[in-house]
């Protein structure tokens, strides 16, 4: 069965919330990156089929019984918007300026799964949504949402940022409403509706591979990594509460913005460096606050 929206918000899966949006923020980069020089839907499609192939082999590793009917239709209808989120968000990284992009789509995608755990009784304590509060501000100033930028951002582009943070939100919050005992079965049927999906993108687009290949390997380490993200986040919502998790979990643009000042020589500025003390800070009070 889904977890209590009652039970308590263990250290252990603030640790591991927090390790899921290091990795997520490095399969982003490598994403976005490679959706520069490539569709975004051929990127997106190699990145699920690798992740298909992994969670595969670890389920059958694993030899856990399927889980029930509801698990699976939480797991598809999740894969079906991830895809979908992770479709724009890489999108959107070729097409706009990443200071933008990247804290429209974090910020949304922390808040839908706070108001579903509302929805659900789940009651953190006080300190607790300060420690939420002050998370979503962090995500947009480590993004670099306030300060100067360099690349115009249409729009259209801004607001299919916020939609690729509502699919995220929805991946979110459908991860943490399958059964505990599942193991990997919900990434393993998430992947079994987004693969198809993409390739069926890429078919009605006609999208092919650009010229330069070689950056095609990141969109394979983009795959990799957004599993690992993925298996460490949905281990951290059976043993904390969906509210705070996703919150922190979306501090992600973090490591993206380290990988750009260390490989692509961006400058890092004040409200950035503000929003890194503000995501410590806000990952005190959370553990403060756990119910």
């Amino acid at each position: 069965m889904p977890r209590s929206a009652v039970c308590q918000t263990r250290p252990v899966a603030i640790l591991l919330a927090l390790g899921s949006a290091l990795v997520y923020g490095v399969a982003d980069y490598c994403g976005g990156r490679s959706s520069r020089f490539h569709p975004a839907a051929v990127v997106t499609l190699i990145g699920q089929t690798v992740s298909l192939l992994i969670v595969g082999a670890l389920v059958l590793l694993g030899n856990t019984p399927a889980p029930d009917g509801a698990t699976f239709a939480w797991s598809l209808g999740g894969g079906a918007a991830g895809a979908f989120a992770l479709l724009g968000l890489y999108y959107a990284f070729a097409h706009g300026a990443m200071t933008v992009v990247a804290p429209l789509s974090a910020v949304v995608g922390a808040v839908v799964p706070v108001v579903a755990g509302r929805i659900v009784g789940e009651r953190p304590a006080s300190i607790a949504y300060l420690g939420i509060a002050l998370a979503i501000v962090a995500v947009a100033l480590v993004s670099g949402a306030v300060g100067g930028r360099h690349q115009p951002t249409p729009p259209r582009i801004a607001l299919l940022a916020a939609a690729a943070g509502f699919g995220f939100g929805l991946w979110f919050v459908a991860l943490d409403r399958c059964a505990d005992d599942a193991g990997m079965w919900p990434l393993l049927a998430s992947r079994a509706m987004s693969v198809p999906i993409m390739l069926g993108v890429c078919l009605a687009l006609g999208a092919r591979p650009g010229v330069q290949h070689s950056v095609l390997g990141l969109a394979v380490v983009a795959g990799v990594l957004d599993m690992v993200a993925n298996a460490t986040y949905l281990e951290a919502t059976r043993h904390g509460l969906l509210s705070l998790v996703a919150v922190i979990s979306s501090l992600y643009p973090a490591s993206t913005v380290a990988l750009a000042f260390v490989i692509d020589r961006e400058r890092v500025n004040r409200w950035q460096v503000l929003g890194m003390a503000l995501a410590a800070v806000s990952l005190v009070l959370v553990t403060l606050g756990r119910a």
